[in-house]
């Protein structure tokens, strides 16, 4: 029998972002797992989920018997386990990749320690395809005083993180957002993609959300591709401000963020302001997300890359009253279960 693609995943980690002590209380694991679980729309459901490689959800230093717990757990609810993010910043046990060489070392470590935990779940055979999700763990500002320089310096500690991936059979996406130095715009982006040079290994995961703001010229108005003060009355314009962002991000994307914007800039708790995730069916949303997830799913001619074997949801920073409700996620279901109809293939 065909199995459908790419596999519809939901992100783990919006219980844990911008949540603690100066925010709303994280939400656990389990719960954000029945949520996902239980969403349905007209019978069909989410295949898998995306994890945060940190506490309270999993720690980084889990046991292999506490990693096969993991993978039995999420297949007795029905899903697979996709793409892991590595904790890679100072406040979870990594260090800035452009920092002295103790902090590179930290990201470093913290990229082995996601890349044994994804091995081990692949192994299990709960993980068919995914990647490790890793960013520079430094701002725009502090890289800005050196740009030259500590652009080199990410790109050597990529490059370092690289050569982990590769012992352990995995590969890395470096996560497109207006909050990490050297990420910070399209450009940049590209540069330091660049500047790595290992296609196979490392490349470019794409958040609507996150993306959108690179054509705004957020964190790098010399990188702006929207016309300055432009009113959003013309969908032409936006089409074609995304058409030369994906021609040159869309051949580095391997793992792909379904998602809505407003096109503000949002923070919660100690996360910096990115892109700000809106509800799927939110009515100051700028982005028809079925048609426009097609600019990435797509090449310029309009046929399927086939790049991602899975897409995943991410909706960072919403209250958790939102995420609580279980229709919010059957609304997500529903706008992930379009993007497939439209930008799907069968195997």
């Amino acid at each position: 029998m065909a199995e459908r693609f790419p596999k519809l995943h939901n992100a783990m980690w919006p219980g844990l972002v911008g949540k603690g002590p100066d925010s709303e209380p994280p939400i656990d694991l389990d719960t954000m797992l029945d949520l996902t679980a239980r969403a349905e729309v007209n019978g069909r459901r989410f295949d898998g989920v995306d994890l945060f490689l940190f506490d309270p959800h999993i720690s980084i230093d889990v046991s292999d018997d506490g990693i096969k717990a993991l993978a039995d757990k999420i297949r007795g609810k029905g899903l697979m386990i996709g793409s892991v993010v590595a904790p890679v910043w100072p406040p979870t046990g990594g260090g800035s990749a452009m920092g002295p060489a103790e902090d590179r070392a930290k990201f470093v470590g913290q990229v082995k320690k996601a890349c044994r935990i994804a091995r081990r779940l692949r192994d299990l055979g709960a993980r068919p395809h995914g990647v490790v999700r890793i960013d520079s763990a430094c701002g725009p500002g502090d890289w800005a005083k050196d740009p030259k320089g500590n652009q080199q310096r990410i790109a050597e500690t990529f490059a370092e993180a690289c050569r982990v991936a590769e012992d352990h059979g995995e590969r890395l996406a470096a996560e497109g957002e207006i909050c990490w130095g050297g990420m910070h715009s399209w450009r940049a982006m590209v540069d330091l993609l660049e500047r790595v040079g290992r296609p196979k290994t490392l490349g470019f995961q794409a958040d609507m959300a996150h993306t959108l703001l690179y054509t705004m010229g957020y964190n790098a108005p010399e990188d702006r591709i929207l016309p300055e003060g432009w009113d959003w009355s013309s969908p032409k314009v936006l089409d074609d401000a995304l058409a030369k962002l994906t021609a040159a991000l869309r051949p580095w994307t391997i793992d792909f963020h379904v998602a809505q914007n407003d096109a503000t800039v949002k923070g919660a708790g100690s996360h910096d302001k990115t892109g700000r995730h809106c509800p799927v069916n939110d009515p100051n949303g700028k982005l028809d997300v079925p048609r426009h997830a097609g600019f990435w799913l797509r090449d310029e001619k309009g046929q399927l890359t086939k790049a991602c074997r899975h897409i995943c949801w991410d909706g960072c920073m919403f209250p958790n009253s939102t995420l609580l409700n279980q229709q919010t996620w059957n609304d997500i279901l529903a706008a992930m279960l379009e993007v497939r109809e439209r930008h799907g293939w069968e195997e």
